[in-house]
C-alpha cells in the first residue's frame, strides 16, 4: 500500500461525493494468505498469495453504491472515486471532514508472524498432526489436515473524518479423522484457531488437535444410536455456542432486523430468553479468532451486551443499519475482503457464564442427553428454526453420565432454546468457525459455558 497517504484518501473521498451523497468511505487491504492440505499422508496442495484491492462506498439516505478494484494505486483510486460519483449523481456534493487518525490499543499482539516462517516449517506441523492421529489407534484409517494463516493490513477512511490502520493475523489448523473396525466407519473433527501467529501451536499442539479428532472418531465407532423425543439436554461449552450464534445471533444483526426480517425485530427491551441468559458479542477478547481492534468501517471495537437476564438490550449494528434502524452503531461492520461492502456481523458471540457446575447439571437430569461436540446444521434466520447434528453425545440416566451415542440431532427454534435454558455453567469456552452472510465469509468465534435446556426435541434412530 505504498504511496497511499492521508492526503490522497482525503481527495478520494471528496471526489466520491462530488456529485452527491451523504457519506463516503474507502477500504483498502493488502492480505497475505497461506493454505496447506494433507490427505492420505501426502501434502495435496499448497496455496499462497497476496490479495490487494480497494472498495469505495457512497451512502445516500438509506441506499448506497459500492465499487471495488484490485491492485490499487493513486490513479486507480481516483478513477474508482470518479466512477462512484457518477453512479450516485444525487445532486449537491456531500460534506467531507478532515481525516484524523484513529488511535487504539492493540489487544491482539502476535509473537510469531506466519509470514516469517518457511513453508517447510508449516508443512512440518501438518506432518506432526498426521502422525499423531495415526498413532492414536490402529482403528484410525485416514487423517485429513488443513492449515491456514492470514495476515491482513487495512486502511479505512471516511468522510466523517475517520482514518484508521490495522493489521489482523489469524492462524488455524483442522484435523478430520476416520476410524473403522472393518464393518463401519465414523468421523471426528477438531479445528481450533486464534488471532495469533504460529505461537498458536504452543497451546494447541498439532498432536493435541489430531488426538482430539481421533478420540471423537474412535468413541463414535463403539457408540449406539441416540434416542429420539423431547428431553432435557445439556449442550457443552465452546463450540456448543454454534446454536446461539446461528439461531439467535444472526437474528440480532441489523442486516435482518432493519428489514423486519428477524423474529427479534421491534423487541428491544423485551424479554426474549430466560432470566439465566446474559449474552455478549465481544471483538475485544485478546487474540480470539473473531477479534479485531477496529471493525471494517474504521470504528474502535467494543464489548456489546446483547441480552441482559433475558431481556434484549442491543442489536449488532453497522453504519448503514444505524441509518435504517435509528439505532447507534455498535462497530459491527465486517466484510470478507475489499470485494464486499460491510454489513453487520458477529465477532465473538457468547452466553455469559453462570454459577452452575457441569456435575450439577447432570445430576438434575433423570433421562436426557449430553451434547459434547456439535456438528453442522441449518437455520431459518427469519424464524430461528434450526436442525443441528450432534457429532458426539452421551446418554444421561438417573443423574449419571452414561454411554456415548451417535446420530443425534437437535430440532427447534432459537427463541424456544433461549426461553428454556434453566441452568448456565461456569465453564465458558470458545470455538472457531467461518460465518457466511451478505458480506462474505468471515472468522467468527462461538462460545458459551455448558447450558441445560429443559426440553428440546432430539432426533435419533433408537
Amino acid at each position: 500500500m505504498a504511496g497511499i497517504d492521508q492526503d490522497l484518501l482525503q481527495q478520494v473521498l471528496k471526489t466520491s461525493l462530488a456529485r452527491g451523497g451523504d457519506f463516503a468511505d474507502v477500504f483498502i487491504e493488502d492480505t497475505l494468505t497461506t493454505g496447506i492440505t494433507l490427505d492420505s499422508t501426502r501434502i495435496r496442495s499448497i496455496n499462497s498469495g497476496i490479495v490487494s484491492g480497494a472498495g469505495i462506498r457512497v451512502i445516500t439516505g438509506s441506499d448506497y453504491v459500492y465499487l471495488y478494484a484490485g491492485d490499487p494505486d493513486a490513479d486507480r483510486l481516483m478513477a474508482l472515486a470518479e466512477e462512484a460519483a457518477d453512479a450516485v449523481a444525487a445532486g449537491a456534493s456531500g460534506a467531507c471532514a478532515s481525516l484524523e487518525r484513529t488511535t487504539f490499543r492493540n489487544r491482539h499482539t502476535v509473537k510469531q508472524l506466519p509470514g516469517r516462517s518457511s513453508l517447510d516449517d508449516k508443512v512440518a506441523l501438518l506432518l506432526r498432526a498426521d502422525a499423531a492421529a495415526r498413532a492414536y489407534s490402529p482403528k484410525i484409517t485416514e487423517a485429513m489436515v488443513t492449515y491456514g494463516d492470514r495476515e491482513q493490513q487495512v486502511i479505512i477512511a471516511a468522510s466523517d473524518g475517520t482514518f484508521a490502520r490495522d493489521r489482523r493475523v489469524r492462524t488455524r489448523m483442522t484435523v478430520t479423522c476416520i476410524a473403522s473396525d472393518g464393518e463401519k466407519s465414523e468421523r471426528g473433527f477438531f479445528g481450533p484457531g486464534k488471532s495469533q501467529g504460529l505461537e498458536l501451536f504452543a497451546i494447541h499442539t498439532p498432536e493435541s488437535i489430531a488426538e482430539e479428532a481421533a478420540r471423537i472418531a474412535c468413541t463414535l465407532l463403539d457408540a449406539d444410536y441416540a434416542p429420539q423425543g423431547t428431553m432435557p439436554v445439556i449442550i457443552a461449552n465452546e463450540f456448543g455456542g454454534v446454536i446461539f450464534h446461528e439461531a439467535c445471533g444472526h437474528a440480532l444483526e441489523a442486516t435482518s432486523v432493519a428489514k423486519n426480517a428477524s423474529i427479534f425485530s421491534g423487541r428491544l427491551r423485551k424479554r426474549i430468553a430466560s432470566t439465566a441468559v446474559t449474552a455478549y458479542d465481544d471483538p475485544t477478547i485478546r487474540n480470539e479468532w473473531g477479534s479485531a481492534n477496529i471493525d471494517d468501517e474504521g470504528m474502535r471495537t467494543k464489548k456489546i451486551k446483547l441480552i441482559q437476564r433475558g431481556r434484549l438490550v442491543s442489536y449488532l449494528v453497522d453504519r448503514l443499519g444505524s441509518i435504517r434502524m435509528d439505532h447507534p452503531p455498535t462497530a459491527s461492520g465486517r466484510r470478507e475482503s475489499y470485494m464486499f461492502a460491510p454489513t453487520s456481523r458477529m465477532s465473538n458471540t457468547y452466553i455469559h457464564p453462570g454459577k452452575h457446575t457441569f456435575d450439577e447439571m447432570v445430576s438434575a437430569i433423570d433421562d436426557g442427553l449430553y451434547c459434547k461436540r456439535m456438528g453442522g446444521g441449518s437455520v431459518n434466520p427469519s424464524t430461528t428454526e434450526f436442525n443441528f447434528s450432534v457429532m458426539e453425545a452421551y446418554r444421561i440416566r438417573g443423574g449419571t453420565l452414561g454411554d456415548p451415542v451417535k446420530g443425534a440431532s437437535l430440532i427447534g427454534t432459537g427463541e424456544q432454546v433461549l426461553k428454556h435454558i434453566d441452568m448456565v455453567g461456569n465453564d465458558l469456552g470458545f470455538g472457531a468457525g467461518m460465518c457466511g452472510s451478505l458480506s462474505g465469509s468471515i472468522p467468527a468465534s462461538v462460545g458459551q459455558p455448558s447450558i441445560m435446556v429443559s426440553g428440546l426435541v432430539v432426533g435419533g434412530r433408537s
